[in-house]
């Protein structure tokens, strides 16, 4: 049975007085785990009927300005947007970055004028933190430096669709100790999960996000387990993950990481040590041959399809949440012969 909060948000036809969530999603830290779950039970009312949000953003604008080039992020925030009735610009800035032109607090004073959201895409994190400090509407974090939240959240949701409790899922995640990795450790820590990670000795994660996590997990009852060895990472693990060994930006870097990080390459050996119903997860694009092997990706237990899916259904909980908008009841089914 759908949980009441979302079907009295699905029933209502009046525009909700007040976002229900933090105003702003810089990091996943800005939602309390209780507000995570809550998103969910949106996410998956929005998933199972999306005819009941077909009209539950009319009239509302976002702007989308990216540093860095993108596929599933542009799309899924563009065609989650429309499919509430909604309205997006999207702006390139992959040729000229967000303060070239004129400082960003004039952009947000400009922006938040003329639209009800921002989303950002930057290099830098310090970019997003400012937005959101300078913009008086919601601004979402579509990846940084720091963290990429939408990604991971919709990530665990996509767990808690595999095997239910997410308090039973343990995840591990092999590679570099990057945004992802940031934010999948401050998700679990946040629903109580396990979360192991394995990175190269000087590549693990940013010492302050592992010590939020922990904090976090004190509160949670998560397990969060930072190291060096990839195989002790993964035993018994119900999922897999892993993230390209160098980000955009970091091209330069490409051929000295691929020796640095060989040995975490998710490959069939590393893959059997995990639990044997494990399966494998990539936040995409991957290279095959490089951070996975093929048979791995493309095997029955890789996931990264269902994963790509879920950032529209969870991205359009988190614009229905922070933009206060409405659905309306479904028509019944005899409406439909």
């Amino acid at each position: 049975m759908m949980p009441a909060r979302i079907r009295d948000f699905a029933a209502t036809s009046a525009p909700a007085e007040r976002p229900w969530i933090s105003r702003d999603l810089v990091s996943v830290q800005d939602f309390s785990p209780e507000e995570i779950m809550a998103l969910y039970e949106l996410a998956h009312a929005l998933k199972d009927r999306p005819v009941s949000f077909r009209e539950a953003l009319v009239g509302k604008q976002l702007v989308l300005f990216f540093e860095k080039a993108s596929l599933r992020t542009r799309l899924t925030f563009e065609a989650g947007m429309a499919s509430m009735g909604g309205t997006s610009v999207f702006v390139d800035q992959t040729h000229a970055r967000l303060e070239e032109r004129e400082p960003l607090l004039d952009v947000a004073r400009n922006v938040e004028r003329w639209v009800d959201a921002i989303v950002l895409r930057t290099f830098a994190h310090e970019t997003i933190v400012d937005m959101a400090q300078y913009a008086s509407i919601p601004v979402i974090n579509a990846l940084s430096d720091r963290e990429h939240p939408c990604q991971a959240l919709a990530d665990f949701f996509t767990l808690q669709e595999t095997f239910g409790d997410l308090k039973n899922v343990h995840l591990a995640y092999v590679g570099d100790g990057n945004n992802m990795a940031h934010s999948l450790m401050l998700v679990a820590a946040s629903l109580g999960s396990k979360i192991t990670v394995a990175c190269p000795a000087g590549y693990a994660p940013d010492p302050g996000v592992t010590s939020a996590a922990l904090q976090i997990a004190k509160r949670t009852g998560a397990q969060i387990g930072v190291m060096e060895d990839p195989v002790a990472a993964v035993k018994g693990a119900n999922a897999i993950y892993t993230d390209v060994w160098a980000s955009m930006g970091q091209e330069d870097e490409a051929d000295e990481r691929a020796k640095i990080f060989a040995p975490y390459q998710v490959n069939a050996k590393l893959f059997a040590r995990a639990s044997s119903e494990a399966i494998f997860m990539h936040c995409l694009p991957a290279h095959r041959g490089l951070e996975v092997t093929a048979d791995i990706i493309d095997s029955p237990s890789s996931i990264i399809y269902d994963q790509a899916e879920n950032r529209m259904h969870v991205q359009k909980a988190i614009l229905l949440s922070l933009l206060g908008g409405s659905a309306r009841r479904a028509p019944s089914r005899s409406h439909h012969a």
